[in-house]
């Protein structure tokens, strides 16, 4: 599978590591999150078949974090964005 890094071009998987759903970016507030709000961020996932983002890490490269959206059916990659760049925008 090629990964069209935005800074670097296209790339082969095998540079990334996959570190998960995209969704895991969004983390409870530490000082206000319940132990249940925890242990739904720290142990629940979704496994959907179709378009899904997620994160994956440069690790044979620049180090950094892409968000890669990815038909999990097909592994077609119809996206690719820096996570710092999602990031600053929300």
């Amino acid at each position: 599978m090629i990964i069209n890094h935005p800074l670097l071009g296209p790339r082969d998987s095998a540079e990334f590591v996959y570190l998960g759903a995209a969704t895991l970016m969004d983390r409870p507030d530490p000082d206000t999150a319940t132990a249940e709000e925890w242990h739904d961020y720290g142990y629940l996932r979704d496994n959907p078949a179709g378009p899904h983002r997620e994160l994956w890490f440069h690790e044979g490269g620049d180090r950094s974090i892409l968000i890669v959206t990815r038909n999990t059916t097909t592994h077609e990659i119809t996206a690719v964005e820096l996570a710092r760049t999602v990031g600053a925008r929300t």
